[in-house]
């Protein structure tokens, strides 16, 4: 693989994480996330995998090294194993880590084939182990089934952290009794303060819960100690003592955390975008089709020019920060 100068943009910051959406489609229709009556992307569309693995292969010359796989939900895709194997081949040689972020419903299924193509790790989306509650967030999800896939993944040898969106007057009294079931399970939590993406059919307003005040609680309820882990990503991390278990703060509302930014977003349909919260974009899928691998790197450059130095989410506007769906983007 041929070598090119790291992928850095216009503020110093250097871009070594590489999110990658599969597919824009789930086989759950989560309230904060998506309406309930959503217009996918046409098969047409889409990368291909071979595609995909092309684009991001030639990130890994360029300098980065870590890839999540998401979605949508990336299990969803046919044949999603083939990219996970072809690109595990890469861990260890050039790659420090290759992970995916599922909603678990599948997973059961797939994890040990994942173990097998080299993933060590995954995150998985739950927001309550309530089986009604999940069903309302989710519209239609089975808590059982997701809950079976995580044990079935650890049990496989994937290290699982849980991401759980807090969401007033929903979920804020299962926080502490979910952060008690991972330290009992041997699974890492991360909690995610709620972001303006895409309009959905609910008020992300009166769903918003900062941080912050999650925190004062768990803090009287746990040892929790500060933890230096840096997992590639914009979570800040504490431990419990005397434990393996690390809480995980992602608090792009309540603790902006853009000026160590690492990452770059590619959909499914091969746009790339250098910022979550913005709207500027290059269609790789166009160039990689027109030029071939040799018009990547200019057009990764021409990209990170671009990329804003921060976010503009505000909770209180009256539209989403961008019209995207955080599963078009990847979450």
């Amino acid at each position: 693989m041929t070598c090119a100068p790291a992928l850095k943009d216009r503020h110093g910051r250097t871009i070594s994480y590489l999110r990658i959406s599969v597919t824009d489609r789930c086989d759950l229709r989560c309230r904060y996330c998506m309406a309930e009556q959503m217009s996918f992307l046409p098969k047409a569309a889409l990368l291909s995998l071979d595609e995909i693995a092309i684009i991001a292969e030639r990130f890994i010359a360029r300098g980065i090294t870590k890839i999540r796989l998401t979605g949508g939900e990336p299990l969803v895709r046919r044949d999603v194993g083939d990219l996970v194997r072809r690109l595990g081949q890469h861990v260890g040689a050039g790659l420090n880590e290759l992970t995916m972020t599922t909603n678990g419903n599948r997973l059961a299924d797939y994890a040990p084939a994942l173990v097998n193509a080299g993933m060590r790790r995954v995150n998985v989306s739950l927001d309550s182990r309530d089986p009604e509650l999940f069903r309302h967030i989710t519209r239609h999800g089975d808590v059982v089934r997701v809950i079976d896939g995580i044990l079935t993944a650890r049990d496989a040898g994937l290290a699982v952290k849980i991401n759980m969106v807090a969401l007033k007057g929903w979920n804020e009294r299962e926080i502490a009794p979910m952060l008690a079931w991972c330290r009992d399970e041997g699974l890492d939590l991360t909690l995610i303060e709620t972001m303006p993406l895409g309009m959905v059919d609910e008020d992300r307003t009166d769903r918003f819960v900062p941080l912050t005040a999650v925190m004062d609680e768990l803090k009287a309820q746990f040892p929790l100690v500060r933890d230096p882990h840096d997992s590639g990503g914009p979570a800040r991390y504490w431990r419990i003592a005397d434990t393996g278990t690390r809480l995980g703060l992602i608090s792009p509302l309540t603790a902006n955390f853009c000026d160590t930014c690492n990452r770059v977003r590619l959909t499914t349909e091969g746009i790339l975008y250098t910022c979550l919260g913005h709207d500027d974009q290059v269609d790789l899928k166009a160039i990689l089709r027109a030029d071939g691998v040799a018009g990547l790197d200019a057009a990764l450059d021409a990209a990170l020019l671009s990329k804003p130095a921060r976010h503009d989410f505000d909770i209180a506007a009256t539209a989403p920060a961008v019209a995207r769906h955080m599963s078009v983007t990847g979450g």
